[in-house]
């Protein structure tokens, strides 16, 4: 035993030294980071006992190294890979070791083994058969897992943090045997000192002559791509900005519809006179090129204005206000419908004439109709 730790201590602080520039470059259960969570010290620990480490960033690569010959297959989890390329990547290890079991991984490679949850950090012995276990004694769990037809060590919180299983081997002689155990925990730079933690991993590690550590990334798939979605595409700023430039939007519209406030009405303090008004529409439906409505307006204006003169309803009609001139003697029938009812100007210039006619038909009505108001 004082020779395996004297082995973790120079293992450790040799990839701290070496691999401290990587910390922030590789992932966790690395075997070439030297951060806490990497896994350099166990790889370098395992090369000084003999074991041919071969770290492999490709599952085919994997998969060509472990045909070559008997070895072990170090496999975290590996979600870029398909269930199919799982099974082909273990299926030519003679010995499988799970270091960060999924429930993916469990399924197909440990016969259905479930993690059933995390242990108190506290000391537990082997309490099984496995002989690596036995020599390790006792480590401090976190992950535990349960399983069938599987031997299982260090019982904690309902469940075990290791499960070894062997079956024989369908495409090849002899046995697989697998085992799942949270390395995460336990084998990484950081808890790799820690009571029997490096002889339990130097017992699953090291039964073979060669290891095949798989390093598992996005790169090295076999599934195929998806388009991502505009949702996925969107930087995640995006939505707030969106969200406080609609609220600022309603803020500014509430703030400037209190400072204008409502509109109110005021009385002018000069008189205009109607026939000002109506000269005025005029000229403004005339500039705007509206004519035709321009003239119906002042025909309206003019007959309903000229009907009440002659004691009609304000909605008499035109013929009507036409006869009822021509019997005041005030216009001939025919003129007076003419005026009153006739085809709407084309241009400015027929519209200022029409006015002229309108007025005057009306002046003429009115000093027929009421002499004494033109008398001096």
């Amino acid at each position: 035993m004082a020779i395996v730790a004297g082995l973790i201590a120079v293992g450790i602080v040799g990839a701290s030294i070496v691999g401290g520039s990587e910390w922030n470059q590789r992932e966790s259960l690395d075997p070439e980071s030297a951060a806490p969570t990497g896994t350099r010290a166990l790889a370098r620990i395992l090369a000084d006992q003999g074991v041919d480490v071969r770290i492999v960033r490709s599952h085919e690569q994997a998969a060509a190294a472990l045909r070559e010959t008997a070895a072990t297959l170090v496999l975290p989890d590996a979600p870029a890979l398909s269930d199919e390329a799982i099974s082909a990547l273990t299926a030519p290890a003679t010995d499988v070791v799970l270091i960060d079991p999924r429930s993916r991984t469990l399924r197909l490679i440990a016969d259905g083994a479930n993690a059933v949850g995390v242990a108190d950090d506290a000391l537990v012995q082997p309490q099984c058969s496995v002989p690596e276990a036995r020599r390790a004694g006792a480590i401090r769990p976190r992950t535990v897992f349960v399983g069938t037809d599987a031997a299982q060590c260090y019982p904690a919180a309902g469940g075990y943090a290791l499960l070894v299983r062997e079956t024989i081997r369908p495409d090849a002689p002899g046995t697989q045997r697998v085992s799942a155990v949270d390395g995460a925990a336990l084998f990484t730079n950081e808890h790799l000192a820690q009571d029997g933690n490096a002889a339990l991993a130097l017992g699953l590690m090291g039964r073979n002559a060669t290891l095949v550590w798989y390093v598992p990334s996005v790169g090295d798939t076999n599934l195929d791509p998806v388009n991502p979605s505009l949702g996925e595409l969107t930087p995640p700023w995006v939505s707030p900005v969106i969200v406080l430039a609609l609220a600022a939007a309603v803020a500014a519209a509430l703030w400037r519809g209190i400072r204008f406030g409502p509109l109110v009405g005021e009385r002018l303090p000069v008189t205009v006179r109607g026939e000002e008004t109506t000269r005025g529409r005029a000229h403004l439906y005339a500039r705007s090129g509206d004519t035709a409505h321009a003239a119906s307006l002042l025909r309206h204006g003019a007959r309903v204005r000229i009907a009440r003169l002659l004691g009609l309803s304000g909605s008499s009609s035109a013929t009507e206000v036409a006869d009822a001139l021509a019997r005041a003697s005030v216009s001939s029938r025919e003129d007076a419908r003419n005026i009153l009812d006739g085809a709407p100007p084309t241009s400015r210039r027929d519209l200022d004439k029409l006015y002229d006619r309108l007025r005057r038909l009306e002046a003429a009505a009115r000093a027929a109709l009421h002499p004494e108001r033109n008398a001096p």
